[in-house]
């Protein structure tokens, strides 16, 4: 797939996996919604979408009678591969963290919490 590089042969870019996450999360989504979620243009996410669909990640299909639309959703195997990835990154996560206490961690989580808003903001 296309991309960015991954350190794993058959693995997802982060862009890949994102799309995952939000059909995974939201359910099958017109092309340009998926677009809107990951905060990119159509033609991006259709580039997207076509790499996904080719690894047999995602369906498209067009609603009966809108010529113009297309609705992309997750194959079986796509939604398995989500779910894996979010399993692996869970338990890497658990790991990495395992040795900070709950005070280092609410603070962590605190100055990420004012990243975000600071990055949303831009």
């Amino acid at each position: 797939m296309r991309g960015r590089a991954t350190r794993t042969p058959g693995a997802l870019s982060l862009t890949h996996a994102r799309a995952l996450r939000v059909l995974a999360d939201q359910g099958p989504l017109p092309v340009g919604r998926l677009a809107a979620a990951r905060e990119t243009t159509g033609a991006a996410a259709t580039q997207l979408v076509n790499g996904l669909a080719a690894a047999g990640h995602v369906t498209r299909e067009r609603p009966a009678g809108d010529k113009r639309s297309v609705t992309v959703a997750l194959t079986d195997s796509g939604r398995l591969l989500h779910q894996e990835r979010q399993a692996a990154l869970t338990q890497d996560l658990d790991t990495a963290l395992a040795h900070h206490g709950t005070v280092a961690l609410g603070t962590a989580t605190d100055v990420l919490r004012e990243l975000v808003t600071i990055h949303d903001r831009l």
